[in-house]
């Protein structure tokens, strides 16, 4: 049997890829967190996108677009990813395996609904799921999942149609690896630049993005009816913050351990207490889930318009944040 297997170490993270980008900096000599490695790419952010459809509903975004990790930490850590994609399907193979054959640990982008390790209740049509791939055993691909606890094992034929899987954000069969890494630590320099940046995206001027991205799709939560479609518009909504890996509260948690972090390496003390009061916006966005979850499945009364003023007041609370996390670091 044909064995290609790289010394990888797995590691279980919050989300996919903040976690590949983590672990792949990792396995190449920078000790790279995954807090770090998503708040040096100034990742934070949120979207209302109606001319972007999920399964009939709107894209609602917490996080950046996909691959904006990746490329975020390249220049900082003044190195360049290599991404790779491919028209024929059977071409993204031979060339994954020829990578694996060099000795190179390779990022995909992926379809979840196409990779069988996970369960299928927890299977969605989402096509930026990232993952790396650290060698081969006969027809199973050796898979670092960052979201899975354990190492998977993935079969040729599923991996590739996962990669190549069709729709929104259709991955084209992408895999990408790192060249030459010149930088193997973060300055204090490089998160200030970050967070000055993540700060301009979240109080940017634009009605889709931001907190005022927020107050739009507040407003249009508000228009909703009682019928069915409300309900599942909702639920869309939940579902794009807590499951399918835009993480809404969750990236807000992470961003707070970042600014952790961030506090140590500038000597910015109160990066510390901001990173506290970003912890309390992500319990009000689960805390808007839980609401939004108990009315769609009638333990309470479906009311729009509250659900609308729980949106807008973690508008107000992030607005707030943003200008006293600009403050911090001017």
């Amino acid at each position: 049997m044909n064995s290609t297997v790289i010394s990888f170490q797995h590691r279980h993270t919050a989300h996919c890829e903040s976690g590949v980008a983590a672990n792949l900096m990792t396995h190449h000599g920078v000790a790279l967190s995954e807090a770090m490695a998503f708040g040096l790419s100034s990742a934070l952010s949120f979207a209302y996108l109606p001319f972007i459809k999920l399964t009939g509903f709107p894209l609602v975004a917490y996080r950046m677009p996909p691959s904006f990790i990746l490329k975020g930490i390249a220049k900082p850590l003044k190195m360049r990813f290599h991404f790779e994609t491919f028209r024929d399907p059977g071409a993204g193979t031979r060339r994954l395996d020829e990578l694996l054959a060099q000795g190179q640990v390779v990022g995909l982008q992926t379809s979840v609904f196409w990779l069988p390790y996970f369960p299928e209740d927890m299977r969605f049509h989402f096509n930026a799921h990232n993952l790396l791939v650290y060698g081969k055993e006969g027809d199973d691909y050796l898979i670092s999942d960052p979201v899975i606890d354990l190492p998977q094992r993935c079969a040729s034929a599923d991996l590739q149609r996962s990669r190549f899987a069709k729709g929104v954000l259709a991955p084209k069969g992408l895999l990408y690896y790192p060249g030459s890494i010149g930088q193997t630590t973060v300055t204090p320099e490089a998160i200030k630049k970050a967070i000055k940046k993540t700060v301009r995206i979240m109080l940017g001027p634009i009605p889709i993005a931001g907190v005022r991205g927020m107050r739009t799709l507040a407003k249009r939560v508000a228009k909703l009816d009682t019928s069915e479609y409300s309900l599942n518009y909702v639920g869309h909504i939940v579902r794009m913050q807590e499951e399918i890996g835009t993480g809404g509260a969750g990236f807000r948690f992470l961003y707070a351990a970042f600014l952790q972090e961030a506090a140590q390496i500038t000597g910015i003390g109160e990066l510390a207490k901001l990173s506290e009061r970003l912890n309390e916006i992500g319990d009000g966005w689960r805390e808007f889930a839980l609401k939004a979850a108990r009315m769609i499945k009638g333990r309470e009364a479906f009311d729009p318009v509250h659900l609308a003023g729980m949106i807008d007041s973690q508008a107000d609370h992030e607005t707030e944040f943003f200008k006293a996390l600009k403050a911090a670091i001017a």
